[in-house]
């Protein structure tokens, strides 16, 4: 069997989110998909491990905030990398967001729809759970292209969080070049190649890893140059 096939199935990024008791969580997640139209439904795939997880299973509600091809790495990171145990996602935040009817919050920065969905049926798929929702809310929020996993991964360079249920793309075979070495993010797998640099953050395109400001940090976690290794 070649897996290989898999690769060339589409996926998006968006933000899941999710409330219970009075708190709030949000997340990356690449599989959302409409599955019937009559009446509306989405099924969205969650990593049980993960604290979404836990919220959508007790209070049956969730969000989904479609993320455009704009979205930062920041944005991507703070959702992607960072565990909702740990930290209030929402609390301080430096995006925009608001308030769905069902008392859920959904990101409007750099995403170009959001949906409100109740969970009808919950399907058991190893280390996920494929969630079936009923669609209860909608709207589109900017004409923007929308964020595919290719784009992110090929275009964005981004790393995949380790509870995401798809592998790596593979990368495509190019001929061997002179160029400055790529360094890959010990945390987070992010890679800096000097060739792209970092224009979000201000750095340059041909800027060489040893050239980066002291206080660079990664864009995604922001883990600092020390933790960084260079690739072969």
């Amino acid at each position: 069997m070649d897996t290989k096939a898999l690769f060339n199935l589409s996926y998006g990024l968006y933000i899941v989110s999710a409330k219970n008791e009075g708190r709030f969580n949000g997340q990356i997640a690449n599989t959302v998909f409409q599955v019937s139209g009559a009446p509306n439904s989405v099924a969205v795939s969650i990593n049980k491990q993960n604290l979404t997880h836990e919220f959508i299973q007790a209070s049956r509600l969730l969000t989904v905030s479609i993320l455009a091809q704009s979205a930062p790495l920041s944005l991507i990171g703070h959702f992607g990398f960072k565990s909702g145990r740990e930290a209030d996602k929402f609390a301080g935040a430096n995006f925009n967001y608001k308030i769905s009817e069902n008392g859920l919050f959904y990101v409007t920065d750099h995403t170009n729809a959001f949906i409100e969905a109740k969970v009808i049926r919950e399907m058991d798929a190893g280390t996920h759970t494929v969630f079936l929702a009923e669609v209860t809310g909608a709207a589109v929020l900017s004409s923007e292209p929308s964020m595919t996993y290719a784009y992110y991964h090929q275009i964005k360079r981004g790393a995949v969080p380790k509870t995401a249920p798809l592998p790596e793309v593979e990368k495509p075979v190019a001929a061997k070049v002179v160029r400055d070495a790529t360094y890959r993010c010990t945390i987070c797998g992010y890679i800096y190649d000097p060739e792209i640099g970092d224009p979000e953050n201000g750095v340059p395109p041909g800027t060489p890893f040893e050239k980066l400001p002291e206080d660079w940090t990664c864009p995604i976690c922001g883990a600092t140059k020390d933790l960084f290794e260079k690739e072969d």
